[in-house]
């Protein structure tokens, strides 16, 4: 019986609560809350997306009725080019005809020539007027129309065709308004931006949009290109005018548009207007720094000749005779992979950097010398007015698409070339290998993997060694703007 008693107690025990008080046929109890769960969260605020839109719409409005005064119209009067100058459109009457010169060349009679060509933003209550080089280039006359009507003359205090910027100065009787300027290191992809200008004529047009993109190069615009890409509508007559941010600032100047697409123009950087202004007001020019060399992108071809990764570093093509590179000890074949201790991996990126150092300073400049590193320092000079770093292309015989003779005295003197020693290149085949690596007529090879060629049964030699499928590095130069050198990869063809 006590056996019983506590098998009956033990079960009693073990069998859950619900269980022990629910009757037969009733419903069983809900199980206890879990502990372990969170607490119910209180229900989200509903979003009233009519204010939200309408608090956009008065940014934006906003925006327009502060800037729209200090954005101008630009008029300009072209130099009438001198008779018979490669600008002067008479020299095609004799080639195109007179019925077709009338059509397309006759010049404007004079009260059609003041256009609006573009727009501009005073940036200064003393009258400075920020704007593109290429609204106010060749300009005789510049003129600007101000939002209440007013027609005032401008000064060109400068203009850097490097950036394409250009400083203007009006001479006002009463106040004038003004953007205030913004920090374009702070911009972010996805950012509201709104463009003012005078497209295509049609006064102070307003159109908004986004940042697509920062630090965009190759564009093929300028010299040195950092652009903001923007989807904000920007057409022809919006250059010079600013891109602005939701306060108002001007954070780019419109430069330049795809042609073929929609929705992509290109600003530059307010930072970098702001520091391009500054020298132009102060000295009426920009001062560069200048290494004195003629660069190039490695590609994948050139890094494996000279022992560096794709993008990694920048190929010092030429060297200035007696230019601060020289004179440091760079040699062209050098593989710059670091300025000042920040790693460089393409032309546009060394070019900006190098231009912003102040001349006189000197430059810790990391290179990759025959496959190993080396460190040196160099003094960096001014950049003279008329430089141009610039890149070339290059040749081969037998087999390469092209024919080669040695250079005589009196072509080297003839073609303003400070050596005598290499391979005029007279011809190459169209299609042909050496072709498709660029080489030109009237090119000199003067290396080949590294190695000097003064004969043409030495570069026949060289080329003949080379494998079908494989390539071969030249170094060649090409005359003419003062000429310049390049580092070239000739391939073979594979034989099929």
């Amino acid at each position: 019986m006590k056996m019983a008693v506590a098998l009956f107690l033990f079960l009693a025990v073990a069998v859950p609560a619900w269980a022990q008080s629910a009757a037969p046929g009733t419903a069983k109890p809900p199980a206890p809350a879990d502990k372990r769960q969170p607490a119910a969260r209180p229900p989200a605020p509903k979003i009233d997306a009519r204010a939200v839109l309408q608090a956009m719409e008065e940014a934006f409005s906003a925006v327009a009725d502060r800037v729209t005064p200090a954005v101008v119209n630009v008029s300009t009067v072209s130099k009438r080019p001198a008779p018979g100058s490669g600008d002067d459109p008479e020299r095609f009457r004799e080639y195109f005809g007179e019925e077709f010169f009338e059509r397309y060349f006759k010049r404007r009679s004079p009260r059609d020539e003041p256009r609006a060509s573009g727009s501009g933003v005073i940036v200064d209550r003393s009258g400075y007027i920020l704007t593109n080089n290429h609204v106010i280039e060749n300009a005789q006359d510049i003129t600007v129309r101000l939002s209440d009507s007013r027609k005032l003359s401008a000064t060109l205090v400068g203009r850097d065709p490097k950036t394409d910027l250009a400083v203007l100065k009006i001479d006002a009787t009463g106040p004038l308004p003004t953007a205030e300027l913004g920090d374009s290191e702070r911009l972010r992809v996805g950012q509201w931006v709104i463009a003012i200008g005078n497209p295509f004529g049609l006064d102070r047009t307003v159109t908004v949009g986004i940042v697509s993109a920062t630090a965009r190069t190759r564009v093929g615009v300028t010299t040195y290109e950092n652009f903001i890409q923007t989807d904000a509508s920007i057409n022809p007559g919006n250059s010079g005018g600013p891109l602005l941010n939701l306060d108002g600032k001007v954070i780019g100047i419109n430069t330049a548009i795809v042609a073929a697409g929609q929705g992509i123009g290109f600003s530059i950087p307010i930072n970098e207007a702001r520091a391009v202004m500054g020298q132009l007001i102060a000295k009426g020019r920009v001062v560069r720094g200048w290494l004195g060399i003629a660069i190039q992108d490695v590609n994948d071809e050139l890094a494996a000749s000279f022992g560096v990764r794709e993008r990694e570093g920048v190929l010092v093509a030429d060297v200035v005779k007696g230019g601060p590179a020289e004179v440091a000890g760079l040699r062209p074949g050098d593989v710059i992979i670091e300025l000042n201790g920040t790693k460089i991996r393409e032309v546009p990126d060394l070019q900006r950097r190098v231009a912003n150092v102040t001349p006189g300073q000197s430059v810790a400049v990391a290179v990759v010398r025959d496959r190993a590193a080396q460190k040196l320092r160099v003094r960096v000079g001014e950049m003279p007015s008329d430089d141009a770093l610039v890149t070339a292309e290059v040749p081969g015989p037998e087999g390469f698409g092209l024919q080669v003779e040695p250079l005589a005295p009196d072509s080297a003197e003839r073609l303003s070339l400070p050596f005598t020693e290499g391979l005029l290149v007279v011809d190459v085949a169209g299609g042909g290998p050496a072709e498709r690596a660029g080489v030109r007529r009237g090119d000199v090879i003067r290396e080949i993997d590294r190695q000097p060629v003064r004969d043409a049964p030495a570069l026949q030699r060289a080329l003949a060694a080379v494998p079908a499928g494989r390539s071969v590095l030249l170094w060649v130069h090409r005359p003419g703007s003062g000429g310049h050198a390049q580092y070239l990869v000739l391939e073979r063809e594979a034989q099929r």
